[in-house]
């Protein structure tokens, strides 16, 4: 084309031309070669910015060629270059080179693709990832033989590309794995059976036998690998590795995603949502992954209305008995909040409790029905809302709160909350007989200013009154019929005619008004209060379908598990061995040697030079004797290596037999001074350079020897570290005299002698504090108060000893006081009291019990019975009476507390009044608050105080410094951060406080 062009323009400059004007002919050829003529220089602009360096030019190369191909112009010249492009870090070339793609090329692409997932580099992974899953996502095959590659260098590849890695492995693992959460119930009950009965095949029906579930090594590679990624500094990688121990960990081993989620939460608010939402969706499965975190879900006042609402579903997912208590208690906060959305959001929140818990459900009615008297109407509104779905579970329990509701029907405006009101008057108006037919005629005189949905309510509860009270509401009904009939709202009036024919009888309405209560008077199933996140977790997290909880384009839905394990061989890839390499090989460690040499030697004789120079060469040729033995060592799976090996052993077990007698002398020289030491190593070296065999042979009865003196002397040593009597391998002993001058350093140290003395002591009296157990009104009578003792338990040394006090304050004996069921947190026990068998009215009786609380503040649930009534009670445990006071010196504990510090230290600054900043009243107010012993310290505004906790024995050191202006500086020193946290702000409070 560019030739014809230029004998255009030649014959055009020579005027060959017989016409001053073109023919079409020709005009269209000369349009033709222009374009082409510009193509061509353009795409050699083209060519030049894709083999660029910088990736802006790359990406404005590739948007031009994507309007080049939308235009339909022809750009099969540039592929190429294009394709040179796909392993750029760059995400953004990436996505466009993949735009650039013609169905066409697929074919020759993804064996582009397949070439380049061999590709060692971590430089190419991530980029040809990405493309694996915008072209050929379905090509698992391409995947086997480079699956464990991809798995080892994920670490070390960059962060987006890491994210696109663990999305594709997820997928790839959920095709080629079995379910890792089918046998794991089975498994552990399995173990033992499938260890004995392993030859037996089959079972008595000769049916054969199930296999314990056994996990792919690839599948724990994978997991494996994954999971330093939790620390990674980037929000999607964190985010990629939780969903990917969500899909594919077992149960047991999803809980370590928890707290690297809770982490991200210190993040901006966008990633804050993102990532609560996925919680959110795990708690609904799970929620004993996020209970230790509870805390971290407590909302700010500075979060955003979203993130307030999912903070709160969060918290609602995550109530059990155990911590309902703390739960309900920020909600009466949230309940006050100005946010009307997160306010109303939080009253269904006490709902959803209310109805998952059952012993919280009249406690939660009684707050709701509390907030009825709120000055927010959106409040009432709500509250009144949820009522009416709470009191449907037990109608007949609560008719004073329907009495309640009905009185404040005239205050409230909301159409909701007014419309819920009058079906709970209609739904149940044969328990309210006097208060329906009073609150029908209220509303008969509103009707025609009432919204649409209250409407409907007073038209449903006037064909239920009539029903059942005609006598009181039928001339009433018949008034509201004949106002709805001309209602402008045609649901309405269609609404009107219905009931008329229902409730008002002729001879027109046929059969169907016999049916009238079975159609009005139906009981109602509950309905049920449940989370929006429920069914999310039909798609998998942190995608954006599951974000928006609708399937977005381009979602790739997660596979099913496998029934059957596909076969594992597909990703094994051939070795080969490395045999031409045999001999450079010990011409390298023969190099290695000599500089490792170099290199001891140059530093002994620094270390030693006082030495002569005859030692220090000695010292050389022993370095280069160990070196060689450890590479040896590391060769050890070389003929010429075994064959040594097994000559030194039989040397070493034959001196071992002949030499006995020099084993006196080897352990005085072991014990021996540092000058004897090095002579006797001249000597020995001189007889191991004649007999090299016997170096070994000495080295090993030298170590047997300094294990002998340790035997001896009895002593706990730091020698435990070296074991110097157990060795694989003859030639990777250590030097004997290396062995005996740590011997002789380390000589007469023992743990004993330096331990800190710590021990048990009796508690500070203080006059006990009681709480309520059981009231008397609560408890038909039966009075209960219990206080903690602060003694050891008798019953367990990991149990806080607790007294209870029980009354009988009715005029009938109780008979029968014991302990039912239990609803205790994980690990928690109970240690009884012993029946009573009566108690008279009027009289008291004292029990005591032991309750293990685990070192922590959860309450301790269970059920007080007697012969005829069972009450459910809670034990409470405050912080300072989980503690066992402990007596010690004052530098015993400086000593702990200097092993107590960082993550393991809580301090905080207090000010309180001069007369509070005492000895006495400091020593008064900690030793009421804490079970503590007092520690002796040599200055007067330094004030100590240690315990131990009862269940784990860890020590809580406090520390008080008065100074200057009545301020104190509180320090706890303990590894129970969450016992040292709560103790630190009770104390500063208990401190505070004139």
């Amino acid at each position: 084309m560019a030739s014809v062009k230029n004998i255009l323009i030649v014959a055009d400059s020579l005027q060959l031309s017989l016409s001053l004007q073109q023919t079409s002919e020709e005009q269209g050829l000369t349009d033709v070669n222009d374009r082409t003529a510009q193509q061509l220089i353009g795409n050699e602009d083209l060519h030049q910015m894709l083999d660029s360096n910088k990736d802006s030019l790359k990406l404005e190369a590739m948007k031009r060629i994507v309007g080049m191909i939308a235009k339909g112009k022809n750009a099969s010249e540039l592929f190429p270059a294009v394709v040179k492009n796909v392993a750029s870090k760059n995400i953004e070339v990436c996505s466009i080179y993949c735009e650039v793609l013609d169905a066409e090329q697929k074919e020759p692409l993804i064996e582009i693709i397949e070439k380049l997932l061999k590709d060692k580099s971590t430089l190419v992974a991530g980029s040809v990832v990405m493309s694996f899953e915008e072209v050929c996502p379905e090509r698992i095959d391409l995947i086997h033989k480079n699956y464990r590659k991809l798995c080892n260098l994920l670490v070390d590849v960059e962060e987006w590309g890491q994210v696109v890695i663990i999305n594709m492995l997820t997928r790839y693992a959920r095709t080629q794995f079995l379910s890792p959460w089918k046998e794991e119930e089975m498994l552990d009950e399995n173990n033992e059976k499938a260890f004995y009965d392993s030859d037996e095949d089959q079972n008595k029906n000769g049916v054969a036998a199930k296999k314990p579930y056994i996990m792919d090594p690839d599948h724990r590679l994978l997991l494996r690998n994954t999971r330093p990624l939790l620390q990674s500094r980037n929000a999607a990688v964190v985010m990629g590795v939780a969903q990917l121990y969500w899909h594919l960990a077992p149960k047991s081993e999803v809980n370590i995603v928890a707290k690297s989620l809770v982490r991200l939460l210190r993040s901006h608010r966008e990633v804050q949502y993102i990532v609560l939402q996925n919680i959110a969706t795990m708690t609904i499965r799970n929620k004993g992954m996020f209970e230790p975190y509870l805390k971290s879900f407590y909302i700010r006042s500075t979060d955003p209305t979203q993130i307030k609402i999912l903070k709160l579903e969060i918290l609602t997912n995550l109530t059990s008995e155990t911590n309902i208590s703390i739960v309900l208690r920020e909600f009466q906060t949230y309940v006050k909040s100005q946010d009307k959305q997160f306010a109303a959001a939080t009253i269904q929140a006490i709902g959803r409790c209310a109805t998952n818990i059952s012993e919280v459900t009249d406690t939660c009615l009684n707050g709701l029905v509390y907030l009825l008297s709120n000055r927010d109407e959106n409040v009432v509104a709500e509250s009144v809302v949820v009522i009416k779905k709470l009191l449907q579970t037990q109608p007949s329990q609560h008719s004073e709160i329907i009495k309640h509701m009905a009185k404040l029907l005239g205050n409230i405006t909301v159409p909701m909350a007014r419309a819920s009101i009058l079906w709970l008057i209609g739904e149940y108006c044969e328990r309210v007989p006097k208060i329906a037919p009073d609150v029908l005629r209220k509303v008969a005189k509103s009707f025609t200013t009432e919204e649409e949905i209250v409407k409907l309510q007073i038209l449903n509860l006037g064909a239920k009154l009539c029903l059942t009270n005609p006598k009181q509401t039928k001339l009433l009904m018949q008034y509201i019929l004949n106002v709805a009939k001309y209602d402008q709202n045609y649901d309405i009036r269609d609404r009107t005619r219905f009931i008329k024919q229902l409730i008002v009888p002729n001879e027109k309405s046929g059969a169907l008004s016999k049916y009238a209560k079975k159609i009005f008077l139906v009981q109602k199933p509950a309905p049920v209060l449940e989370s929006p996140f429920k069914d999310r977790d039909r798609f998998q997290l942190s995608t954006l379908s599951h974000t928006l909880n609708t399937k977005a384009n381009g979602y790739l839905e997660l596979p099913e598990w496998p029934e059957s394990a596909p076969d594992p061989s597909v990703r094994n890839v051939e070795v080969i061995q490395p045999v031409k390499l045999v001999t450079p090989v010990g011409k390298l460690k023969g190099k290695k040697d000599n500089l490792d040499g170099k290199f001891y030697s140059d530093s002994e004789e620094q270390e030693d030079s006082s030495q002569s120079s005859e030692s220090s060469s000695e010292s050389e040729s022993d370095s280069k004797n160990e070196d060689s033995s450890s590479s040896s060592s590391e060769e050890s799976s070389g003929s010429e290596s075994e064959k040594e090996e097994q000559k030194e052993e039989s040397e070493y077990s034959n001196s071992e037999n002949n030499k006995t007698k020099t084993k006196p002398k080897k352990l005085n020289s072991a014990t021996s001074s540092e000058s004897e030491d090095s002579s006797s190593e001249d000597s020995s070296e001189s007889e191991n350079d004649s007999n090299p065999e016997n170096t070994v042979t000495q080295k090993k009865e030298e170590k047997k020897a300094v294990s002998v003196v340790k035997t001896a002397k009895q002593e706990i040593s730091l020698l435990d570290l070296v074991d110097f009597s157990d060795v694989s391998t003859p030639v990777t002993l250590p030097k004997p005299v290396m062995a005996s001058r740590l011997a002789a350093d380390l000589e007469g140290l023992s743990l004993s002698s330096t331990a800190a003395v710590i021990d048990v002591a009796t508690p500070v009296f203080v006059p006990p504090k009681s709480y309520t157990l059981l009231h008397r009104m609560s408890g038909k009578g039966l009075g209960a108060e219990y206080h903690f003792s602060r003694q050891q338990c008798i019953y367990n040394s990991k149990m806080v000893s607790v007294q209870i006090i029980l009354t009988n304050n009715s005029d009938k004996e109780i008979r029968n006081i014991r302990i039912g069921e239990r609803k205790l947190a994980s690990g928690m026990r109970i240690h009884d009291f012993y029946e009573i068998d009566c108690l008279e009215p009027g009289t008291s009786k004292t029990a005591s019990m032991g309750i293990d609380f685990c070192d922590s503040t959860q309450a301790a649930n269970f059920v007080l019975c007697t012969c005829n009534d069972q009450f459910s009670v809670t034990v409470q445990p405050p912080v300072g009476e989980l503690l066992l006071p402990v007596t010690t010196s004052e530098k015993d504990f400086k000593k702990e507390q200097g092993k107590l510090t960082g993550m393991n230290e809580n301090s905080t600054a207090i000010t309180g009044s001069p007369q509070n900043s005492s000895s006495q009243a400091i020593v008064h107010k900690v030793v009421n608050m804490a079970n503590v012993g007092v520690v002796p310290s040599g200055q007067d505004n330094i004030h100590r105080f240690a315990a131990k906790t009862v269940n784990s024995g860890s020590l809580v050191l406090i520390t008080i410094e008065v100074k200057e202006g009545s301020t104190m500086q509180l320090r706890i020193n303990t590894e129970k951060s969450v016992i040292g946290s709560v103790l630190l702000r009770e104390l500063k409070s208990v401190l505070s406080q004139d």
